[in-house]
């Protein structure tokens, strides 16, 4: 059994609230990897747990901004949902920490989310609107992504999260 963090929105929270399963965007999600050791000469795996929640993070922007893109309205919340899967693939060719995962996620699966709290929005939102620039190198877009990442997730227990979402 491997830990994997998903990327979510708020939408898919409150759709895997609702269907009691989760179906990742291309089933990909992150995790500590062999290759995600590697690339770290120290750490243990709780250091290296939060680089796979901080990547999962960034990803949650990236569907964000996605949404934006198709004009609808979205919370600017990053979400991450920590669940315990079987047979995850590692997949290094996209990122040290990245895996895919053989089949939906069911709810009983889910460990925890984490989720950005109300004072998080603006600089979510500033940086869904600077996540691609910042992919292709620019560091004033960095810059902007870093001030959302400074944000610290808000940890949720799975029983949590139906109120959640409600008082969404």
């Amino acid at each position: 059994m491997t830990r994997v963090y998903i990327p979510a929105t708020i939408e898919i929270l409150q759709r895997l609230v609702a269907d009691e399963e989760v179906d990742p965007m291309s089933r990909t999600a992150f995790a500590v990897t062999a290759a995600l050791r590697e690339a770290y000469s120290s750490g243990d795996d709780e250091e290296l747990a939060e680089v796979a929640i901080a990547e999962a993070a960034r990803a949650s922007l990236r569907l964000i901004a996605g949404r934006v893109a198709e004009g609808a309205e979205v919370f600017h919340r990053r979400a991450v949902i920590a669940a315990d899967v079987d047979d995850v693939t590692p997949r290094p060719d996209l990122d040290d920490a990245v895996v895919r995962l053989p089949a939906p996620v069911k709810l009983a699966r889910v460990a925890s989310v984490h989720v950005d709290l109300a004072e998080a929005e603006p600089d979510v939102e500033r940086a869904v609107a600077a996540v691609d620039e910042a992919d292709l190198g620019d560091q004033d877009a960095e810059f902007v992504l870093g001030d959302a990442e400074d944000h610290v997730l808000a940890w949720y227990a799975t029983q949590e999260l139906p109120f959640l979402v409600e008082l969404m």
